[in-house]
């Protein structure tokens, strides 16, 4: 078996100098392919349910989809709440057989969201599990604007919450489809100068390979959040198995076919983590 918490896989990412991918799920074609692709990169990554795998299967299932496939898995797996807003949230996540929970307490106030995230973290460690904090906000790609982390800010929420990873906003936005962008690398040097935790980025699907790549060897950055990308390749690859033939309408045949792809563009995703 080898279902693991956050820390136990972002602790040697951050000794060793690489990062883990945090791959977005949606259903259970996406979580096997990336458990394949894992072993086949021969590394480990976080399985995370957000908000929109959540609303159409609920936490207890996920948990034992997460926790059959890391059973058989060759190498460490993690399953991972993303974006949990209430504690109610992450205590049925952890009830459910979750290893980690992200609590997002970004929307609220400063005072508010090391409170709310300290109270989360404690249960999570007197379960003997990890939890994953925000500090600033990361916004939303056509929607919510960011608010940039400030680095005084980040070193007291790490302090004052006992997080064991958290999440910053340094120009990365959810839901960006493309790699135009870039992260403020000044800006998460700041951060690290002032805390050790492990640095996470969600949005990563519009950070730029290369400096995914740089980052996760040159920096305390040990997470990066990927579902954009994957979806994309995953609704490209249904496309072409609907479209082979009109004919078609059994979901099993034509769910198979994403199979493939899905590991290949997965591991792509996956490689660009590895340490040098």
């Amino acid at each position: 078996m080898t279902l693991a918490t956050l820390s136990d896989v972002l602790q040697p990412a951050l000794k060793h100098g690489y990062a883990v991918a945090g791959l977005v799920t949606l259903g259970w074609e996406d979580m096997r392919a990336f458990v394949a692709a894992a072993e086949a990169e021969n590394v480990p990554v976080i399985l995370q349910a957000g908000p929109g795998c959540r609303a159409h299967t609920p936490l207890p299932i996920l948990g034992k989809m997460f926790r059959h496939l890391a059973e058989a898995a060759d190498v460490p797996v993690v399953a991972h709440l993303d974006h949990g807003y209430t504690y109610e949230d992450c205590k049925i996540a952890l009830d459910s057989g979750f290893t980690s929970v992200m609590f997002d307490g970004s929307r609220t106030s400063l005072a508010q969201n090391i409170d709310d995230t300290a109270r989360i973290a404690d249960m999570a460690h007197a379960a003997g599990m990890s939890c994953e904090g925000e500090i600033g906000f990361v916004g939303y790609s056509g929607g919510e604007r960011s608010a940039g982390t400030d680095p005084d800010q980040a070193a007291q929420f790490a302090r004052d919450t006992g997080v064991d990873a958290m999440a910053i906003s340094v120009g990365n936005v959810h839901l960006q489809q493309d790699k135009e962008g870039g992260l403020d690398e000044a800006r998460i040097r700041a951060i690290q100068a002032v805390t050790d935790v492990p640095l996470v980025i969600h949005g990563g699907s519009g950070v730029p390979v290369a400096q995914r790549t740089a980052l996760a060897r040159g920096s305390n950055v040990c997470k990066f959040n990927i579902g954009t990308e994957l979806r994309m390749a995953f609704g490209a690859a249904m496309r072409n198995a609907v479209n082979v033939d009109p004919d078609r309408f059994d979901r099993v045949t034509i769910l198979q076919e994403t199979h493939d792809p899905m590991v290949a563009a997965t591991r792509r995703v996956l490689a660009a983590f590895k340490g040098a």
